[in-house]
């Protein structure tokens, strides 16, 4: 079989079909499918409770659909062979404060079997010159990077990244924008959520609009913006506010 035709064969990196799931009587996902392609990074967007943050802890396997299926590379996300292929940045996010940047990467590196080198961690989550430094005494974009750090270390194909960028100053969040699309450009594939809609635009290759539980647009950012001044009035505009 050729690598051309394995590479359209593949099963895609991320997937969810027919998926609900409820949280008592809330129903987080209703009947969502949805998918990632390989190299590809898609931006979910959506209000407060729309389901984001479900989708992604079903896609890392922290929970599980109760009709549907989540898949990761075609099987269960809790399969041990599919979470050395995958890193998650997780909103709430708790390491050890006195270990350095440098000790982290390497802890976390350990659960690996293939690790990127401790050095092109450093490089691709531009964490130069701050080391040494113990995770309690950095700066919040310091954090933010150290964390994305830990994403990637373990050279995964696939990454959710679940509001990153939340809290941060403006030049910290471009700071951190390119290294994301960094990851992207090696080929690698994401699934971000986040509120900052010019952050979904600068990045995505994709955008899919979620509300109470539901897609309910599609589509690259310009398709989306198709007819409207910006991003942030398509997305109001989509969900009638």
């Amino acid at each position: 079989m050729s690598t051309l035709h394995q590479l359209y064969t593949a099963p895609p990196p991320a997937q969810l079909a027919n998926v609900t799931k409820r949280f008592g009587t809330t129903t987080a996902l209703d009947n969502l499918t949805f998918g990632i392609q390989p190299g590809e990074l898609v931006a979910l967007l959506g209000p407060n409770g729309a389901g984001k943050t479900t989708a992604v802890r079903l896609l890392l396997g922290l929970c599980a659909p109760d009709s549907g299926i989540a898949r990761v590379f075609g099987a269960d996300p809790r399969d041990a062979a599919n979470r050395i292929r995958t890193g998650a940045m997780l909103q709430v996010a708790r390491v050890p404060e006195p270990l350095r940047v440098c000790e982290h990467i390497e802890l976390f590196s350990s659960y690996y079997p293939s690790p990127m080198p401790l050095a092109e961690v450093i490089a691709a989550a531009g964490l130069e010159g701050i080391e040494k430094k113990s995770f309690g005494s950095l700066s919040g974009g310091q954090k933010q990077r150290l964390l994305f750090g830990l994403a990637i270390c373990g050279n995964p194909d696939f990454i959710a990244l679940d509001e990153p960028t939340v809290g941060l100053d403006v030049e910290a969040r471009r700071a951190l924008w390119k290294q994301i699309r960094a990851f992207v450009d090696r080929g690698k594939s994401v699934l971000l959520t986040t509120h900052y809609l010019d952050e979904a635009d600068a990045l995505a290759d994709r955008v899919a609009v979620i509300d109470h539980g539901r897609i309910v647009a599609e589509g690259s950012p310009s398709e989306i913006k198709h007819g409207a001044r910006s991003l942030e009035d398509a997305f109001l505009a989509l969900l009638g506010r």
